[in-house]
């Protein structure tokens, strides 16, 4: 039965192949929507696992949490250091982190923070970050970079790298006074962090003090007189400078009570990360930062902002879906289509297998087992088409997007899937097996005009 379904199929390659090219490109959209709907919601999760709380001006949860964790658009407006200091102090935060955004290189986003977020940031259900080569920042005009930057802009430790002002592609101002050298390059984490560049909050507010001249004052001294004035002050400033040697050591003794806090204190930062003593303690905290008299703040739970996300995506997942399927559905019609018409054509032949001892049972079989291959064929072909455009996108969606879809055996999800499409297209071939088992011999061998 198999030997002679196959050389049928073979005596019609052309409408068969196209039916083949119709269920395998269902079977690629099926799978390509399920897979990249799962390494989204993968690669966000596992960028925003070990953060507790985001605490950030008032805001969209939503938007905090892509600015923030993922580098995506802004949080708006900054918060003050004194909230910073305020959200630090309190006895249910055992670590914070504070993050500046604002800047790009090269479309990356670039952030500002302290060592600690080295240490303190988590992903993928609790792995720390690690260095694949140098380390963290042993300067203000320190960089690291992530994984992807490194590998897609060639950059190792000790390359020199400029920044520019403004989020994604768009640079307003190129800071080319202020370079960065890279100490560090961490190991790949496949989430947001691979596409980021980290920079000191000392080396990123430099950035933009250096390129922020002050306003030229209409009352100021003549620059000759200036030039005089000066050497008479820089007189002054040398009998003053014994008495300032005086206070130096004390002062620098005072300095170092502080030296493993945080050394450059910003005006004003984008967002703070936080981790609890206790996980039970998030609502209290949440209410006391809702209720602070500061300034407003949102103190915002990565995993619920997720959810939140999740809501919104919901209808553009179930549109991939409906179309997917759709696609699907056209592929299993064309093959009962397929099947059909041929039946006009083959009354002659299946008419013959009857008179040679075939029952109509056989030729039910036959028909079947026909798009049982037609169907396993295309479900193969879709996998390999399927696979060969990760291969070949995998690097876009990498650097535009931080996806990274493997390639791979199928998940049990997408088995069921696989299994599902075959069901439906096992049910829709009875339609013309059916036609093929009412035919009798009498029908098939008689001349209709």
């Amino acid at each position: 039965m198999l030997d002679l379904s196959l050389k049928s199929l073979l005596n019609r390659r052309f409408v068969a192949s196209l039916t083949v090219i119709s269920i395998a490109l269902s079977i690629a959209l099926i799978l390509g929507v399920e897979r990249l709907r799962n390494e989204a919601r993968s690669s966000f999760a596992n960028s925003a696992s070990g953060i507790d709380l985001i605490v950030a001006a008032r805001g969209n949860d939503v938007q905090i949490l892509m600015a923030t964790v993922f580098g995506v658009g802004t949080t708006g407006t900054g918060i003050s250091w004194d909230s910073f200091e305020m959200v630090e102090g309190l006895p249910q935060i055992a670590w914070t982190v504070p993050v500046l955004m604002g800047d790009n290189h090269r479309g990356y986003p670039v952030i500002g923070t302290s060592e600690s977020y080295f240490g303190r940031f988590r992903h993928s259900g609790g792995k720390s970050l690690t260095f694949k080569s140098g380390g963290a920042f042993n300067d203000s005009d320190s960089a690291v970079v992530g994984a992807e930057v490194a590998q897609t802009l060639g950059y190792v430790p000790g390359t020199v790298i400029v920044n520019a002002h403004g989020s994604g592609e768009v640079a307003f101002d190129i800071h080319d006074e202020a370079p960065f050298t890279i100490t560090g390059v961490l190991a790949p984490t496949r989430t947001a962090v691979d596409r980021m560049v980290f920079v000191s909050l000392e080396g990123f507010d430099a950035l933009h003090e250096k390129r922020s001249p002050k306003a030229a004052d209409p009352f100021a001294t003549p620059t000759g007189v200036l030039e005089k004035e000066g050497q008479s002050n820089n007189e002054k400033r040398n009998e003053n400078a014994h008495e300032d040697d005086k206070h130096g050591h004390e002062n620098d003794e005072h300095k170092d009570e502080h030296a493993d806090e945080h050394e450059h204190k910003p005006g004003t930062i984008n967002a703070i990360f936080a981790g609890l003593t206790n996980k039970s303690g998030i609502l209290s905290v949440q209410r006391h930062l809702a209720d602070y008299r500061g300034e407003a703040l949102s103190a915002v739970m990565p995993n619920v902002a997720l959810l939140q996300l999740w809501s919104l995506t919901g209808t553009a997942e179930t549109a991939l879906r409906l179309m997917a399927g759709a696609v699907a559905l056209a592929g299993m019609i064309g093959m009962v289509v397929m099947l059909s018409a041929a039946l006009d054509a083959r009354r002659r032949e299946f008419a013959i297998l009857r008179s040679v001892g075939a029952t109509p049972g056989n030729i039910f079989a036959l028909i079947v087992v026909e798009a049982v291959l037609l169907l396993l064929t295309g479900i193969l072909l879709g996998y390999i088409i399927l696979s060969a455009n990760m291969l070949l996108f995998n690097p876009v969606l990498a650097t535009k997007f931080g996806l990274h879809i493997g390639v791979g055996l199928p998940s049990f999800r997408e088995v069921l899937l696989i299994a599902l499409v075959l069901c439906f297209g096992l049910v829709a071939s009875v339609v013309p097996a059916l036609r093929v088992y009412r035919m009798t011999l009498a029908d098939g061998l008689s001349k209709r005009l």
